[in-house]
């Protein structure tokens, strides 16, 4: 339960898919001056030290944040995301990657807040003291699904519920269409992202099958594959949105082919686009 550490695997291509396009869903609340809640299930660490022997060890973040670091031609959208992580950074050497509670408090005004849960024993304390800067943030020693429970819906009428599992456990499918029944019986008009790695096409599709058959108004699926699924372990991910900001789709179909011959030169990568439910 306990084996996942995401230092091994920060900035990796996964990581730049999910933030893309968190910083997409974070922006869409500037656009009234109500205050937002974002729940972040799986907070990591919070920030990486891509210096790190463990970040060195397998050196994913090469072939993610790594393709992208010192571009300057990009879609605008793309450039926010590297802005935000430049603030991180000093100079021109990329040293750190920011998890998603930094990334996420990035964008936290006064009136908003964010709650970050984050269960593994080690992990949560360096998460403790690296939000410890700022009221707007609590994080919780609470496992992600219990989390859910009790702290879903939130007293604001706008906000999003952040969810990338480690998928180390067996059932993590299962659990997320778990997930968008409680949304849809707790907060209907909340808005969730969930993650998943794409590491065969059954276990997926059997996930796309049960949302499809859900009532829900508006759920969009996002995919990024950056080789053939002749590759061993993880070759893309996906997100699944529920209640995501109007025009997204039209964002994504802009920017997604780009990451894809970015993070997967040499024309061996593939994205995909589809609402599974739109009203």
């Amino acid at each position: 339960m306990f084996g996942y550490r995401h230092g091994f695997h920060a900035g990796n291509f996964a990581d730049v898919f999910k933030h893309v396009i968190l910083i997409q869903l974070l922006k869409s609340f500037h656009k009234k001056d109500k205050p937002f809640y974002v729940l972040d299930t799986h907070g990591g660490a919070g920030r990486y030290d891509l210096r790190s022997a463990e970040a060195q060890k397998v050196g994913e973040y090469k072939e993610g944040i790594g393709r992208l670091w010192g571009l300057n031609s990009l879609e605008p959208e793309l450039l926010d995301y590297l802005q935000l992580i430049e603030r991180y950074n000093a100079g021109e050497s990329l040293t750190t990657y920011p998890g998603s509670p930094r990334i996420i408090q990035q964008f936290l005004r006064p009136q908003d807040r964010l709650e970050v849960c984050e269960f593994h024993p080690r992990e949560h304390p360096v998460l403790a003291r690296e939000m410890s800067d700022s009221r707007q943030v609590r994080v919780l020693l609470e496992d992600a699904y219990k989390a859910l429970k009790s702290q879903i819906p939130p007293r604001e009428s706008r906000g999003l519920v952040f969810m990338d599992p480690s998928f180390e456990m067996d059932g993590e499918f299962e659990r997320l269409q778990g997930t968008v029944e409680l949304l849809q019986k707790r907060w209907r008009h909340g808005m969730l992202a969930m993650w998943y790695p794409i590491l065969d096409r059954e276990s997926g599709a059997r996930f796309h099958k049960a949302l499809k058959k859900m009532p829900i108004d508006n759920l969009l699926c996002a995919e990024l594959g950056i080789s053939d699924e002749a590759r061993r372990g993880m070759h893309g991910c996906g997100m699944v949105m529920v209640n995501p900001p109007w025009q997204l789709d039209t964002t994504l179909e802009r920017i997604l082919p780009v990451l894809r011959d970015l993070l997967a030169p040499g024309g061996k990568g593939h994205c995909r686009l589809e609402w599974f439910h739109r009203c």
